[in-house]
């Protein structure tokens, strides 16, 4: 089962995506903004798989929140929403750091793929997985 956290100041929002993922099979975590999600985040004790959160929020915002995260959650992906303006949100620097991005008001459906999509990508840059542990396979001629 994957973790998701998902960092929104308005419960309705998380709620929602709680409603739209829980059936999906995921583990959703919640926290109302960027100080409590670094709290839960440090707090739970097994795997985040990815962080879904709002960009713009009181206090410390998505993007902040995500670069004091990361080198905690070293594997989680990140994907960002926000219903503010490309102008507002370009503010925050989303528009040049290319980061998964989807706009509110959106589809369950829509999320649901999203968020699919960033846990399925591998990057062509990383290292490939380690072996499986196990028995090596026996050599033909061997």
């Amino acid at each position: 089962m994957e973790t998701i956290l998902v960092v929104d100041d308005e419960p309705e929002i998380r709620a929602l995506v709680r409603d739209i993922l829980e059936p999906k099979g995921y583990d959703v975590l919640e926290a109302r903004d960027g100080e409590d999600a670094l709290t839960v985040a440090s707090h739970h004790p097994g795997p985040i798989d990815l962080v879904l959160s709002d960009v713009v929020m009181p206090g410390l915002n998505g993007p902040d929140m995500a670069a004091r995260l990361k080198p905690i959650r070293v594997a989680a992906k990140f994907v960002f929403m926000s219903g503010y303006t490309t102008e507002i949100v370009g503010q925050y620097g989303m528009l040049r750091s290319g980061a998964p991005f989807i706009a509110k008001p959106f589809a369950a459906e829509v999320l649901a793929r999203k968020l699919r999509e960033v846990l399925d990508y591998r990057s062509p840059f990383a290292r490939p997985a380690p072996p499986a542990s196990g028995p090596r396979p026996a050599f033909a001629g061997a």
